[in-house]
């Protein structure tokens, strides 16, 4: 049986550039599960709580462009198959969350980061970098990307004002998933990384945040 072609160094060019124009362009990402904000009535919300609202979702929004960014940029560089899989199955559950996000963001009247070109950018060079540590480093970035994303999402549903019953349960359903990515990269050999990286990777964390909230 003849093996199956590999793509050449440009046709791999050509899907990266494809996936970073499906994130960054609004629109573009089409989720595979209706939004679970589409079980919970609108609520009313003062001006100042649909602006706190919507900047905490620019936050949440952007945090998965650089979900996207990360495991693309794992998925080019790992060097087994399994885990390459892997990357690129957990960047396309992750298209439901960045659609969702999108979605309500519409919905509050408000729009996406202008700088998620950046985060883009510098989160593919980040997660290419973890791939060409080595696999297990690599799976081990991915359970620590997502331990501190629920982090940030739990601190996010208590910020969130109580009536906006939708945002909440889009962050509820980002949780679960988000979790389920974790767990399955440590089962599948993820190192635990060291402490130092822990805090660089929170601290960029932190900055984003402050940035996106407002820009």
């Amino acid at each position: 049986m003849s093996q199956p072609n590999k793509l050449s160094a440009m046709d791999t060019l050509i899907i990266q550039f494809d996936q970073a124009l499906r994130t960054l362009v609004p629109g573009s990402s089409q989720p595979r599960r209706i939004t679970p904000a589409e079980k919970k009535t609108e609520q009313t919300l003062s001006d100042v709580e649909r602006k706190h609202a919507a900047s905490l979702m620019r936050i949440n929004h952007t945090g998965e462009v650089c979900a996207q960014a990360l495991y693309q940029g794992q998925a080019a560089t790992a060097k087994l198959a399994g885990v390459r899989s892997a990357m690129e199955n957990a960047a396309s559950e992750e298209v439901d969350h960045l659609a969702w996000c999108e979605q309500r963001l519409v919905e509050l009247d408000s729009r996406t980061s202008f700088l998620n070109p950046i985060w883009y950018a510098m989160s593919f060079g980040v997660g290419a970098a973890a791939g060409l540590a080595g696999d297990k480093w690599s799976l081990g970035f991915v359970a620590e990307t997502e331990q501190q994303v629920c982090e940030h999402l739990e601190d996010h549903l208590e910020q969130l004002p109580e009536s906006d019953a939708r945002s909440k349960a889009i962050l509820e359903q980002m949780i679960i998933d988000e979790r389920a990515h974790g767990e399955t990269a440590k089962q599948a050999g993820g190192a635990e990384l060291p402490l130092p990286v822990k805090k660089l990777m929170a601290g960029m964390s932190e900055l984003m945040k402050k940035a996106v909230y407002r820009i």
